[in-house]
């Protein structure tokens, strides 16, 4: 249900060519069937010419209610077309879980 919110919140706002939205909740200490931790891989024109602490704030603006009301993390993966077309379609793992559950977040 979250995950699907966050794909059609990042769809609306971002227009992207590629969005993949993984809910990675089960890799970190929290209970089962919790939607707290989410890999964004998005791909958009959007994105050109801005950096990457830029295109975080977006996402992260446009998926402020979700953040205040339970999503812990993000791991974003922001590309333009031609940054993703010179990754060759690879994106780096999500970093390990530290350990912490709780379920504050902030901006």
């Amino acid at each position: 249900m979250v995950r699907q919110e966050i794909e059609t919140k990042l769809q609306a706002a971002f227009k992207p060519s590629h969005l993949e939205v993984t809910d990675e909740s089960y890799r970190h200490n929290v209970p089962a069937g919790s939607e707290s931790h989410f890999k964004i891989v998005i791909i958009s024109n959007e994105f050109v010419e801005q950096r990457m602490l830029s295109r975080h704030r977006s996402v992260y603006s446009v998926l402020a209610k979700e953040l205040e009301e339970g999503v812990h993390a993000l791991a974003l993966h922001t590309y333009t077309e031609k940054e993703w077309t010179e990754l060759a379609d690879t994106v780096l793992v999500s970093p390990a879980c530290r350990g912490g559950s709780t379920t504050t977040s902030t901006l």
